[in-house]
């Protein structure tokens, strides 16, 4: 132990999460509003002044905390709301609409009037260049017109500049000399392709790059204003891909899932600590439910699409469905459908005194599975009712009476209940199948751990519908991504294109490749201030076969083993192997470096929040007993506070 706090924080959109371990080890939790300008100026910071019992406003004390680490969903919401960095893109000339026209997909096939998702960059420079795929000068790079239409831009408050040429990410000469007069001409944030992505296929390495110039200004503003009321205090920020990196070093283009990632971490850490090795995360919130899957490694997608911009950076792989605790049930006059628009937080669920719809919530309400006698009583005009059963009571017979009129039987009302609960509970369990059964995994070897607001409520029904017979619900389910990132290790990874057809010459090209890879991963994190005996690097090659674009991770080996365990991956995903040449897509290397936060010999630091009773004790005595709606039937429950 440091004998200073330490404080974990996940920074989220509604609320803030923040875990508090004290110098003899105890965590403490608090949960508070994100945004209440009448109270606090930013959350993160107020949650720390409340946990060290400081008055508003007053300093952070230096010799009290030893490290503050963050999640946040800063980079994220500006990506979604599209309030981030006003960003000119310099690409090759005859490219400018390359990005806009991406692959013309079309998820509505039979729609006439097509939207496209807002535009990311505000303003076009076309350059005069051209190198192919080989590093011939196709056309030599003419800086004269390139100048002055950055002036241009710089003289109408354009700050932010994303330099992505043809073939940049192998020949990145261009790139260099155009981001070099970027900076000349006052561009404070330029963000270059060779360095962002370096990685083939234009329209994702471009979109990328574009994200990382559109929101590291902003989250580095946001970055700073924290540093400065922390300041002296060593502050780290958690990126997508689940790994810590100093806060000067955050960039935008990894923060995008920066606190779902730590739900996922949190998640893995906690199961491990009960013994189990393959584990899917059940993340249950208000307005949708995350879904991960962990069975030895994190998994993590290279390539993804976040608020209609697609990304080519290494990101948690987490599938989301439009399924909450706020998703409003609907009766259409034939059938049940549950979401996936959401009441959100205001109005919120029937029960919560707005005049709301019914959602999920209402429905474990309805059915005893939400007690309001133990919920805080944080509702109606004062703020100090308890949530409204009698109300949902009246809508639940209000909805059965229309169904009996629909359909000429009249169910009821906790049938009503029940029967949505059902079909959200389907939705969620397909989605789970999603990230296992569809990738060949068998889900009934798995633990299930539900954690987040609404996880409680309902893992143990998606247990049983996908024959899931362990079900984990830490002591922290409620602020598992706030945990998660305290328990996060840093993380530096860094990726290269390589696409050759896979031989002795590409292998050694590989094992070059990897070697320089781990170079820049270890410096970088040595720059962040971990010790080199700390650092572990390992190296994933992505194999596909020719044609194809579904590549699969293997480790380095020699030519035919990585061959062969490439066709054993590509056949327990798919089902099939292919009698084609197999290509060298991307080389990928990681560097991990315990960072301090816990104690490996299972000290308090990791065992604090699992512990509880033996198992072996009898049940304590329960706070209450409940009406509780389960199996058909009205039966009589012990209530526990846990």
């Amino acid at each position: 132990m440091t004998g200073r706090w330490e404080f974990w924080i996940d920074r989220g959109g509604t609320f803030t999460d923040i875990v508090g371990r004290r110098p003899d080890g105890r965590l403490i939790t608090r949960k508070l509003l994100s945004h209440d300008p009448g109270r606090y100026d930013d959350a993160a910071v107020a949650g720390i002044r409340l946990l060290l019992g400081l008055n508003p406003g007053e300093p952070v004390p230096t010799d009290r905390v030893a490290a503050v680490r963050m999640g946040t969903t800063v980079a994220t919401n500006a990506l979604l709301e599209r309030r981030g960095e006003p960003t000119v893109l310099l690409i090759t000339e005859g490219f400018r609409d390359a990005l806009r026209i991406a692959y013309q997909n079309r998820p509505r096939l039979f729609d006439r009037h097509i939207v496209l998702p807002e535009s990311v960059h505000e303003r076009v420079i076309e350059v005069p260049e051209r190198i192919d795929a080989h590093g011939g000068t196709v056309r030599p790079l003419e800086l004269g017109p390139v100048r002055e239409q950055l002036r241009a831009a710089h003289a109408e408050g354009l700050r932010s500049a994303a330099v992505v040429l043809m073939h940049g990410y192998r020949h990145p000469a261009h790139e260099r000399a155009v981001a070099e007069a970027a900076r000349e001409a006052g561009f404070t944030q330029v963000s270059s392709s060779h360095e962002v992505s370096p990685l083939i296929r234009l329209v994702p390495r471009g979109d990328t790059t574009v994200v990382d110039a559109y929101l590291s200004p902003v989250l580095g503003r946001y970055v700073d204003e924290v540093a400065a009321r922390l300041d002296g205090i060593r502050l780290m920020f958690l990126q997508s891909n689940g790994g810590l990196r100093e806060a000067a070093r955050f960039r935008g283009k990894d923060a995008v899932l920066s606190g779902p990632a730590g739900g996922v971490v949190g998640m893995v850490r906690t199961s491990q600590q009960a013994g189990h090795d393959r584990v899917i995360g059940f993340d249950m919130g208000g307005t949708s439910t995350d879904v991960s899957h962990y069975a030895g490694e994190f998994e993590r997608e290279l390539g993804t699409q976040v608020a209609g911009v697609r990304m080519r950076a290494p990101m948690m792989s987490i599938h989301t469905v439009a399924a909450g605790g706020g998703s409003v049930l609907h009766f259409d006059g034939s059938r049940y459908r549950v979401g996936p628009d959401s009441a959100g937080a205001d109005p919120g669920p029937a029960c919560y005194r707005r005049g709301g719809p019914l959602t999920v919530t209402d429905a474990n309400v309805m059915l005893g599975r939400v007690q309001p006698a133990h919920f805080p009583a944080v509702f109606g005009a004062d703020g100090d009712l308890p949530l409204d059963a009698d109300h949902v009571r009246e809508r639940f017979t209000e909805l059965a009476d229309e169904v009996g009129r629909a359909t000429g039987s009249r169910p009821d009302e906790a049938e009503v209940a029940a029967g949505f609960l059902e079909i959200a509970v389907l939705n969620m369990a397909n989605a789970v199948k999603k990230i296992s059964v569809q990738r060949g995994h068998d889900v009934t070897r798995y633990a299930l751990t539900g954690f987040g607001g609404a996880g409680g409520q309902h893992v143990c029904a998606v247990a049983d519908a996908l024959g899931i017979d362990t079900v984990l619900v830490p002591p922290l389910a409620g602020v598992l991504s706030a945990y998660g990132i305290g328990l996060a290790d840093a993380t530096a990874m860094r990726e290269q294109s390589v696409e050759e057809q896979l031989d002795t010459a590409c292998r050694e090209r590989v094992e070059r490749l990897c070697a320089e890879l781990a170079d820049r991963t270890r410096e970088a994190l040595r720059a962040d201030g971990v010790p080199d005996s700390a650092i572990t690097t390992r190296a994933r090659i992505l194999l596909r076969y020719a044609g194809t674009d579904a590549a699969l991770p293997v480790d380095p080996d020699t030519e035919a083993a990585m061959a062969e365990a490439f066709a054993a991956a590509h056949r327990a995903r798919f089902g099939f192997t292919m009698d084609k040449p197999v290509v060298v897509e991307t080389v990928s290397v990681e560097a991990t470096g315990a960072t301090g936060a816990t104690d490996t010999t299972g000290t308090a630091d990791r065992t604090t929040p699992l512990t509880g009773p033996d198992p072996h004790d009898p049940p304590p005595p329960p706070a209450d007993t409940v009406d509780l709606y389960a199996e058909g039937r009205w039966q009589r429950a012990p209530l526990h506070r846990r």
